[in-house]
C-alpha cells in the first residue's frame, strides 16, 4: 500500500504524487525512455506535459522493466504544478494514457518521495501455459507444450533463496549481491506460475531464474547443476532467459515516507 505524506509536499510551486501503473508490456520497449520505439515512461511524461501546458513532468518508477514485460504493481512519483485537486488530476491523467496503460491510487507523497529508494521488496511473476496452443493465453504467458516436472522445480527454486552473488543469472552489474526472500512455484490446471520476491534485481534476473527452472523442469539440468552455476562467475546456461512475454512486475513494498 502507497504511504502518502501527511501533507502536500510543496516546492518551487510543485506537489509530489506516487501512483500505481498497470501496463500490458507488450508493445513497449519497457518503461524507460528509449531514442527508438514507445516506453511507458514516455507516455506518462507525454500526458503529464500536455496537462501542465507544456515543459518535461519527469516519471520515476520502482524499476525499470525490459522490452516486452508486463506489470500490475509499477509504483511511480512526479512532480506536478499545484492547483488541480488529486482526483482531477488522477481523471484527466487516466483520459489521456494509451489502452495499454492505466494510472490508480494516486496520492500526494513527500516532496523527497523515491520509489526506487523507498522499495523495500519487488514481486515478480512469470505464467507459462503448460497446454496446447492457445493465443490468448500466451499473450501474457509462455507456451510450453512438453509436462513440466513442478516437483524437480520446486526443490530446485530453494537453493537460490537467500543472499547471493546472482552474477551468473544477470552479469554486469558492480554489486550483483542481491536477497531473493522466495521462489513460488505453483500448478493450476494448465497454468504453471513462478513467483519471485526480493529486495531488488539484476537485469534480466528473473528472467535468467526461470530459464533455469524451465530446463529442472525439463530434466535437462538438476539441483547440482543450478547450485554449479550460481557459484560460477560466468553466465548459467549460456545466458539463458526465458521470453519478456511471461513475466510480470505484481507488487512493491514501500517503507514509509515523511515530510
Amino acid at each position: 500500500m502507497l504511504r502518502p505524506a501527511p501533507t502536500p509536499a510543496r516546492e518551487s510551486g510543485l506537489v509530489r504524487y506516487c501512483a500505481r501503473v498497470e501496463y500490458d508490456g507488450t508493445d513497449f520497449r519497457g518503461f524507460q525512455s528509449q531514442p527508438n520505439g514507445r516506453s511507458v515512461q514516455s507516455e506518462l511524461e507525454t500526458a503529464l506535459r500536455q496537462l501542465a501546458g507544456g515543459g518535461r513532468i519527469r516519471v520515476d518508477a520502482a524499476g525499470r522493466t525490459d522490452s516486452g514485460v508486463h506489470a500490475q504493481g509499477q509504483v511511480i512519483a512526479f512532480s506536478f504544478p499545484r492547483g488541480r485537486s488529486v482526483a482531477s488530476l488522477a481523471r484527466s491523467l487516466d483520459a489521456l494514457l494509451p489502452r495499454d496503460i492505466a494510472v490508480s491510487g494516486l496520492e500526494r507523497a513527500a516532496s523527497d518521495f523515491s520509489p526506487r529508494r523507498e522499495a523495500r521488496s519487488r514481486e515478480y511473476r512469470y505464467s507459462i501455459w503448460n497446454g496446447p496452443r492457445s493465443p490468448l493465453r500466451e499473450r501474457y504467458a509462455l507456451g510450453v507444450r512438453e509436462p513440466l516436472d513442478i516437483t524437480a522445480m520446486t526443490e530446485t527454486a530453494r537453493i537460490l533463496v537467500g543472499r547471493h552473488d546472482f552474477s551468473a543469472f544477470g552479469g554486469g552489474h558492480l554489486q550483483p549481491v542481491r536477497t531473493v526472500r522466495s521462489i513460488t512455484v505453483r500448478k493450476h490446471g494448465r497454468l504453471v506460475t513462478i513467483d519471485v520476491l526480493g529486495d531488488a534485481f539484476l537485469r534480466q534476473m528473473v528472467r535468467s531464474i526461470v530459464a533455469a527452472l524451465l530446463r529442472v523442469g525439463h530434466g535437462q539440468a538438476g539441483t547440482e547443476e543450478v547450485a554449479l552455476a550460481l557459484a560460477s562467475k560466468g553466465r548459467a546456461f549460456a545466458g539463458a532467459v526465458a521470453p519478456p512475454e511471461g513475466l510480470s512486475l505484481r507488487r512493491v513494498e514501500l517503507t514509509t515516507t515523511k515530510e
